[in-house]
C-alpha cells in the first residue's frame, strides 16, 4: 500500500532539534512521492518555539508548492487536566487542524485518570482533530475509554513512527502501539500514521509503525494516510 501523506512534521521554526524550512520538507515530500505535507509546528509553551503570531501568519502561506499540497497546523500542549492547550482557539480556528498532545515538562505526568481526563477535555476544543502519541508510557491511559471518547468528539488517535523508533524517548511503545490498533479495528475507526519528524530527514517515514500494522492485520482501509480526500473527511473539517 502506497501512503501518500504525512500531517505531523515540524521546520526549523519549531525550534526543536529540527535545521529545516519548509521550502526543504516540501521538497523532500514531493521526492519521496507524497502528495501531501502537514506542517505542525509545536505550541507557544515549548521551549524556543514558535509565538502565537506566527500561527496567526499562516493564513496567508501558500497551500501548494513544489508540486505538494502544504496544510498548516499545530501541535498544542495539552497543559492540564482541563484540557487547556497553549494556542487561543481564535488563532486555532484559522489553521487547517490542530494536533493535540502530553509534553513533559509542560504537564508532569500523575495517573492514568488524571491523563485520560486531560485527552477528552483537549478533545472538546473544537479545532483539535488528532491526539499525539497517546503511546507514551509515562502517561498511561485506559485506551478504550480513550477511544470511544475520539470517536464521539470526531479525533483520531496518532499512530506515532518516532514513538517506536530504537532511539525513541516515550519508552518502549510498542504494546500501547498495538493495543490502539486493535482497538481501532475492533470499533472499526481510522488511524494516522505520522513521521513526527523534525525537518526533512524522516518525512513520509513510517518503517517503525508498519512492522504493527501486519502484525495486528490492521486493515489499510482505516489509514488515513492512504487518502487525501479520506484524510480531509477526518481531518479538515
Amino acid at each position: 500500500m502506497r501512503y501518500i501523506l504525512d500531517a505531523h512534521t515540524h521546520s526549523i521554526a519549531s525550534g526543536h532539534g529540527s535545521t529545516d524550512t519548509i521550502t526543504h520538507m516540501v521538497k523532500a515530500a514531493y521526492e519521496r512521492g507524497l502528495t501531501l505535507l502537514g506542517i505542525t509546528e509545536h505550541g507557544p509553551a515549548t521551549i524556543l518555539s514558535c509565538k502565537p503570531s506566527y500561527f496567526q501568519g499562516l493564513a496567508t502561506a501558500p497551500n501548494h508548492r513544489c508540486g505538494i499540497e502544504v496544510l498548516y497546523g499545530a501541535e498544542l500542549n495539552i497543559m492540564n487536566v482541563n484540557g487547556d492547550l497553549d494556542l487561543d482557539d481564535m488563532i486555532s480556528e484559522k489553521l487547517d487542524y490542530v494536533i493535540a498532545g502530553l509534553h513533559g515538562p509542560l504537564m508532569v505526568p500523575s495517573n492514568a485518570e488524571d491523563h485520560l481526563r486531560a485527552y477528552i477535555q483537549a478533545m472538546k476544543h473544537p479545532y483539535v482533530k488528532v491526539i499525539a502519541h497517546c503511546d507514551d508510557v509515562r502517561y498511561p491511559v485506559d485506551y478504550e475509554k480513550l477511544l470511544q471518547a475520539a470517536m464521539e468528539y470526531g479525533v483520531i488517535l496518532e499512530i506515532n513512527n518516532s514513538s517506536l523508533s530504537p532511539n525513541g524517548y516515550r519508552g518502549n511503545t510498542k504494546k500501547n502501539v498495538r493495543r490502539i490498533l486493535e482497538l481501532c479495528k475492533a470499533y472499526d475507526y481510522p488511524v494516522l500514521l505520522s513521521s513526527d519528524s523534525h525537518g526533512k530527514e524522516h518525512i513520509g517515514d513510517f518503517q517503525y509503525a508498519l512492522p504493527l500494522i501486519e502484525e495486528t492485520h490492521f486493515p489499510e482501509e482505516l489509514i488515513l494516510n492512504t487518502s487525501t480526500e479520506y484524510f480531509k473527511k477526518y481531518i479538515c473539517r
